[in-house]
């Protein structure tokens, strides 16, 4: 077993995300158990994107202890999971208020995917660094634009609830802030020449607790006050 510093924030950082992450999924689970049947899907898919978060997390802090490093590969094999299944989330999310599209549901997994393929490519070298990073700057955009003038902001604002309407604005402003930090990262090593001592890794882990941990938080919370809301009604 590796033992870390109490000094190494970066191993501490792992653990800190790790923890949270598994305390997330749990309660996430058993909140499936709190909504109407219509925002159990929602609340699943974030479960699993927290648990696939820890996964990541204790294989990251497995490398950073084995060698002071973490390889750009770990944090992409998680990305490339959980925030297809986020991106998933808010769909059936916004999909509780009005019918949306299959192929709109299908356009923003694909491009959720390629969003962070393609920052892999450009990081690993396997792809112009520059080419890959405004790509997958597009991508993100092409979220961005579906969840803020797309049909699920339509179907959104169309609806009668107030809870709805308000948890998806704090959702759409975590995949708006908190995912700023992945392409500023990216940024940083593929441009500005940053080499992780610790510091990016601590910056993820953080950006954890917004991304992942918050974020599947906030559908739970809006789906038990919509879910209540609904039965008062």
């Amino acid at each position: 077993m590796a033992v870390y510093q109490t000094t190494d924030l970066a191993a501490a950082s792992y653990s800190v995300a790790l923890f949270g992450l598994a305390a997330t999924a749990i309660l996430l689970l058993i909140g499936t158990t709190w909504v109407s049947r219509s925002w159990r899907l929602p609340v699943t898919l974030c479960a699993v994107a927290a648990l696939v978060g820890v996964g990541a997390a204790h294989e990251a802090r497995d490398a950073w202890l084995a060698g002071n490093g973490v390889p750009v590969v770990y944090h992409y094999v998680g990305w490339s999971v959980s925030m297809p299944l986020q991106v998933m989330a808010l769909y059936f999310l916004a999909q509780t208020a009005g019918r949306l599209s299959a192929g709109l549901f299908w356009r923003l997994v694909v491009v959720s995917v390629l969003m962070v393929f393609v920052r892999y490519l450009g990081e690993a070298q396997y792809m112009h660094a520059t080419l890959a990073f405004l790509i997958g700057l597009v991508f993100w955009l092409y979220i961005l634009g579906e969840l803020y003038f797309g049909r699920m902001d339509e179907a959104v604002r169309s609806s009668t609830g107030d809870y709805l309407r308000r948890g998806y604005f704090w959702l759409r402003l975590i995949v708006t802030i908190g995912w700023a930090i992945y392409p500023l990262g990216n940024f940083l090593t593929a441009f500005a020449g940053m080499v992780d001592d610790g510091s990016l890794s601590v910056a993820y882990n953080l950006a954890d607790i917004l991304n992942r941990m918050a974020f599947g938080i906030a559908v739970l919370a809006t789906g038990v006050l919509v879910s209540e809301e609904t039965r008062h009604a």
